[in-house]
């Protein structure tokens, strides 16, 4: 399968079964923990689990406008894509991430018993339960996991981009005041 067809395929598949309800943090990095959820390829009746966090930083050097840096995706072991090519094919099709660095840490990987549907009211009553904010929920297909992932960032970032301006807005007034 090739990248237009991968993405596609996540576009079509991923479901954000429950976005992080916490704001990403505007002057500091933000860890993002997520639980994506995707049937198993080798048995219907069983989902795989993949628990992991991203971290989204601040550059700590100035990057070129709309140039993300890419980390812990694996998209060169498991679909043989560079970090230029995944970047390149995203701008082309006007999806842009802020210049940050978003650094994907896999805590876990394990085989949830059950089929799909359960897993994911499983997995969503244990957030309820747990009143976590910070986790977000995703649903899509084992082989694209990587770009369904991304896909729920893109939409953690866009959701915290009005609160960001304003907030950056407001900063910008109090330092001009005190100075």
């Amino acid at each position: 399968m090739n990248i237009q067809e991968s993405w596609e395929k996540a576009l079509s598949t991923t479901e954000i079964v429950r976005p992080r309800v916490k704001p990403l943090e505007t002057f500091a990095t933000t860890k993002l923990p997520y639980i994506f959820l995707a049937e198993s390829r080798k048995n219907s009746t069983e989902t795989m689990v993949r628990r992991g966090e991203i971290w989204v930083e601040k550059p700590s050097l100035v990057l070129p406008f709309n140039l993300p840096h890419f980390e812990g995706f694996d998209f060169e072991e498991e679909m043989d894509l560079n970090e230029d090519l995944l970047t390149s094919f995203l701008l082309v099709r006007g999806v842009t991430f802020p210049s940050m660095k978003y650094n994907n840490k896999m805590v876990t990987t394990e085989t949830f018993e059950g089929r799909l549907s359960r897993a994911i009211e499983h997995y969503r009553n244990m957030l309820q339960a747990e009143e976590n904010v910070h986790a977000g929920l995703v649903m899509g297909l084992e082989d694209v996991w990587q770009f369904s992932v991304l896909i729920f960032i893109g939409s953690q970032v866009a959701k915290s981009a009005s609160s960001d301006f304003r907030k950056l807005f407001d900063d910008f007034d109090r330092r001009a005041r005190m100075s």
